[in-house]
């Protein structure tokens, strides 16, 4: 069997790729949407190379028997100790077969709360007007962009709509956080805006909602004393978490 090994290992791999990236939308919780063809690819790649593999091996195996090698190979396995490389190389199919039967979810408050609050480092100025009307629906990253660094105070006056995911402060505060990505999971940071004036309170961490409200102005433009920025909510609505967890950087 440890002849099959690298086969089967190969094609559950690729399999497994195909599930989250051709049979279904699980790949957005790790990698932005633009990635899905090469994923869909790679993983067909995968297997039908495990399938071309197993074929080859199958017929050296076939040459081994009629020309009388398999004796010789048996007899050089005798020198090796044990056979633990196969087997322990058996272990390197338990990661393909969690992706396969059990995906990993996207990420949420355990990463959002793991990351300091560090931001690219951004000058004052003005910012581009917002589009008419209430209430201007922006992601968690404009939103914050605008509140903190913004001279012309575009959020004065206006009801802003955004979606996130709930997580906790110690002191009793809760914010509204976005995971945003450039690439994949893997480079994710966070953007969270800290709700006050919620009726209901604050929802329970990983609960995905749509605040509605408005800018709360908060310490001076460009400092750590005006991040996070805060909303007054005017309504905060349960919704289900959206196939793309991600904001775009």
């Amino acid at each position: 069997m440890s002849r099959y090994g690298p086969c089967l290992l190969l094609v559950l791999v690729g399999t497994a790729v195909l599930r989250i990236s051709l049979f279904s939308e699980l790949y957005l919780r790790y990698v932005q949407a633009g990635l899905r063809p090469y994923l869909v690819a790679s993983g067909g790649v995968l297997v039908l190379l495990g399938a071309v593999m197993a074929v080859v091996r199958r017929t050296g195996r076939e040459a081994d028997h009629a020309e009388g090698r398999q004796e010789l190979a048996e007899a050089d396995h005798g020198h090796r100790h044990g056979g633990a490389g196969p087997r322990i190389a058996w272990l390197l199919t338990l990661p393909a077969l969690a992706l396969l039967l059990f995906p990993p979810p996207a990420l949420g408050s355990y990463s959002a709360a793991r990351e300091a609050a560090q931001r690219a480092a951004q000058g004052v100025g003005t910012f581009p007007a917002l589009p008419a009307g209430n209430p201007v629906v922006l992601t968690l990253g404009e939103f914050s962009s605008r509140a903190v660094y913004d001279s012309g105070r575009s959020l004065r006056g206006r009801t802003v709509r955004m979606t996130g995911f709930v997580t906790h402060g110690d002191d009793g505060t809760w914010y509204l956080t976005r995971l945003s990505v450039t690439c994949c999971a893997a480079d994710a940071t966070t953007s969270k805006v800290e709700v006050r004036g919620a009726e209901d309170g604050a929802p329970p961490v990983d609960t995905w909602v749509t605040v509605t409200g408005t800018w709360h102005p908060k310490g001076r433009l460009g400092t750590d004393s005006a991040w996070p920025p805060v909303v007054d909510a005017s309504a905060v609505r349960r919704v289900v978490q959206p196939a793309d967890p991600y904001e775009k950087r």
